[in-house]
């Protein structure tokens, strides 16, 4: 008999362990706590408690090539770099090509997964699920959580002395969705992501002047590369991949701090990243500095101190402020697992692998 498999979510790591499941012989079952798939790649006008929540204009920052599952290109109608919406259609496709959705179970909300009774012996999971306001519960081989961790936003409001008396509108980037409403305003962009870099730049067409507080600085770059191929298509490639694998680290940071500024130097920007060599994440923007450039972003450090109208930044300046916009990240929450199997310390999720007899 097939070993059964609960998968929670159905956004895009959930369609493909659907599909994988499928192909190793598993029976699958997807819980998916609202009515369509696509998780945080489907834009809805208002946020929605429990969910991912994106802004109307997401595009994806890896070329359709990288973004695409391995063994399902994307059309090739499709442009490089995806709006949400049209990333969406390809999960549709996707899953009506593999006849996915009749394993999914909609409006159904995973509860509690804890260990079935006799778990030492067969490894499996007690799976409570809400559906239709009524509680059920489900057994299982093995289950997969595909929940994302866009959903709990992070507001580290203790760090912003004086916040309490601010009289201006703040709120998480979670919460943004367009920039109609913002004509005129002095908005104050917390944060130096990639969502934080998108919102700033969006926001100043609209706003009289956009701030962007960074506390440790990015690593900006273009989505078009060299001869205009894709950015991820001329970095990933098997060649420097290689260099980057076997030259000693020193080399290895040297090229990789002049690559990152050969569109522009960062330091004239007050880009540079804190630790400029841990080559985090860099941020996907064709228009930060352009923008920056001609003073409709004002790049500032971290925020000492606000007001009931202004900020005071570390550097002793002091801004008006209309609006403040947290793009501070997330916090990561498995509020269905007990912490004796994902336990999250520093905003990592430690998973404690349980002990079964084999």
């Amino acid at each position: 008999m097939a070993k059964n498999v609960a998968i929670i979510g159905a956004g895009m790591s959930g369609l493909i362990s659907l599909k994988c499941c499928l192909d190793e012989g598993l029976q699958p079952t997807c819980f998916e706590r609202t009515e369509d798939i696509g998780g945080l790649w489907r834009f809805k006008e208002e946020v929605e408690e429990g969910r991912a929540s994106i802004y109307k204009s997401v595009i994806t920052n890896t070329c359709k090539e990288m973004s695409c599952f391995s063994d399902f290109p994307m059309p090739d109608d499709f442009p490089n770099f995806l709006h949400n919406s049209k990333l969406l259609e390809y999960f549709r496709i996707f899953a009506q090509k593999f006849d996915l959705l009749k394993y999914i179970q909609f409006q159904t909300t995973v509860s509690n997964v804890k260990k079935h009774n006799d778990f030492s012996s067969t490894g499996k999971w007690d799976v409570i699920i809400e559906r239709n306001g009524k509680e059920e519960s489900a057994t299982f081989d093995a289950v997969m959580v595909c929940s994302g961790h866009h959903i709990l936003s992070n507001m580290p409001l203790d760090s912003f002395p004086g916040i309490e008396r601010f009289k201006g509108q703040y709120f998480h980037s979670r919460q943004y969705k367009n920039p109609e409403g913002y004509e005129g305003k002095r908005i104050l962009v917390i944060g130096s992501g990639n969502s934080a870099s998108d919102i700033a730049v969006e926001l100043c067409k609209k706003a009289d002047q956009v701030f962007m507080s960074t506390r440790h600085g990015s690593w900006v770059r273009s989505r078009v590369s060299d001869h205009g191929y894709p950015w991820d298509m001329e970095f990933h490639t098997r060649f420097s991949t290689m260099l980057r694998n076997t030259l000693p680290p020193t080399i290895v940071k040297w090229m990789m701090e002049t690559q990152m500024n050969r569109w522009f130097d960062h330091e004239n920007y007050g880009l540079v990243p804190e630790n400029k060599y841990l080559m985090k994440e860099p941020v996907l923007n064709d228009d930060l500095p352009s923008r920056i450039l001609y003073g409709a972003i004002t790049v500032k450090p971290t925020v000492k101190e606000l007001t009931e109208t202004s900020a005071i930044f570390e550097d002793g300046s002091l801004e008006d402020v209309d609006v403040i916009v947290f793009a501070t990240g997330y916090q990561i929450s498995f509020p269905f697992l007990d912490e004796s199997i994902v336990k999250v310390e520093h905003n990592r999720g430690c998973v404690h692998y349980p002990q079964r007899a084999l």
